[in-house]
C-alpha cells in the first residue's frame, strides 16, 4: 500500500471537508469491493499453497503417513489432516 499526498490528488474542497473530521491524521481509504484481490493473488502465494497441498495429497495417496508428511512439510499433523480433507473435497 502506498501513500498518496492528498493535495496532489484531491480537490481543495474535499480536503477541507475531510479536515473538518480529522485534521492532520492518517486516514485509510479501502478499495472498492469490485477491485479487491483475494489473499495471495498478487504474490502467487495462493497458487504455491495449492500446489503444495496437492503434492501432500498425492504423497498421502501413495502411502506416506501423516506423521511423515508433517515432518516433510514442517506442519503439524492436524494441519496435514485439514489439507487432506480440503483437497479431497475439491477433487471429489
Amino acid at each position: 500500500m502506498g501513500y498518496k499526498r492528498a493535495l496532489d490528488i484531491l480537490p481543495a474542497e474535499l480536503i477541507s471537508a475531510i479536515q473538518d473530521y480529522i485534521d492532520g491524521e492518517y486516514v485509510y481509504i479501502p478499495r472498492k469491493q469490485c477491485n479487491k484481490k483475494a489473499w495471495g493473488e498478487l504474490t502467487g502465494s495462493r497458487d504455491e499453497n495449492s500446489n503444495r497441498n496437492l503434492e501432500i495429497y498425492n504423497e498421502y495417496k501413495k502411502g506416506v503417513s501423516i506423521d511423515s508428511l508433517s515432518e516433510m512439510y514442517y506442519l503439524c499433523p492436524k494441519s496435514i489432516e485439514k489439507i487432506l480433507s480440503k483437497v479431497k473435497l475439491k477433487i471429489d
